[in-house]
């Protein structure tokens, strides 16, 4: 009887195919996209919502150019939003010298009236999402709204790598805005998805480890692996790393992504 029910889930599974073409909740509705010139990229469809509270904002979604010779710095996102210090959301920002702060975050696209749950997200229930969206907005959510422990960390880049990344995350992009894909709470997440793409252009500089797979605790391997500046040893990093006690005193007059790296060491 086991057997025949595992299988009917097979069978069921298997006939599911993901969807480009659904009632997506308005923070995921549209798709980005990006398009080359040389060194000059245009990506259409950034959000860039201001957020009143966890459920209320004003939606906009924009396009913008970004020159990829004026990449100033990458930085990872680590966001606690749990109890369990496993458990943990990570994105990466690419700053630039013109003052733009772009964030990438690998996501569940969900449709209206979904909630995300781990244990669902092993069984197709959500497609995968590539927010591509203003630091003001995809870290400020995180930050100001939701009030969750948030640290920023800047990451080392080897000369050229931080574009190779930007073009790779773009790349992603084009792809699962033509063809979408399964979300995975165990092979297709935000931090293991980033993995990919840092493997992609450096193989094998990320080797295979747990802490992908509960990145909370990310941060020490990334440090580990010399993947993120050194701020006078692993605890002075995490401490100095933290962003989201300073970003709640933000006025919202001075640039937002300026005003939560003000007490960060420079490069």
């Amino acid at each position: 009887m086991a057997v025949n029910s595992l299988w009917k889930r097979y069978v069921r599974l298997k006939a599911l195919e993901p969807r480009l073409d659904l009632n997506w909740v308005a923070d995921c509705e549209k798709h980005g996209t990006a398009s080359y010139r040389g060194n000059k990229v245009t990506l259409k469809n950034v959000r860039d919502f201001s957020w009143e509270n966890k459920r209320e904002h004003d939606s906009k979604w924009i396009n913008t150019k970004v020159d990829l010779n004026e990449i100033v710095d990458v930085w990872f996102v680590i966001d606690h939003f749990h109890k369990i210090k496993g458990l943990a959301h990570t994105m990466l920002t690419f700053e630039f010298s013109d003052g733009q702060f772009i964030t990438f975050s690998f996501e569940t696209r969900r449709e209206v009236g979904e909630r995300y749950h781990p244990w669902n997200g092993l069984w197709r229930a959500y497609e995968l999402y590539l927010l591509v969206a203003t630091e003001s907005d995809a870290l400020h959510l995180r930050t100001n709204v939701r009030g969750h422990k948030v640290h920023l960390f800047r990451v080392q880049t080897p000369p050229g790598k931080d574009k190779a990344l930007f073009n790779a995350l773009c790349d992603r992009l084009n792809s699962l805005s033509e063809t979408p894909e399964w979300y995975h709470s165990l092979g297709k997440t935000c931090t293991t998805a980033i993995v990919d793409q840092v493997n992609l252009i450096t193989p094998g500089r990320i080797p295979r480890m747990w802490q992908t797979l509960l990145p909370g605790h990310s941060a020490k391997a990334a440090w580990k692996l010399k993947l993120i500046e050194d701020w006078g040893g692993f605890d002075s990093t995490v401490e100095a790393s933290r962003i989201d006690n300073r970003a709640r005193n933000w006025d919202g007059k001075e640039e937002y992504s300026r005003f939560i790296r003000a007490h960060l060491p420079p490069r």
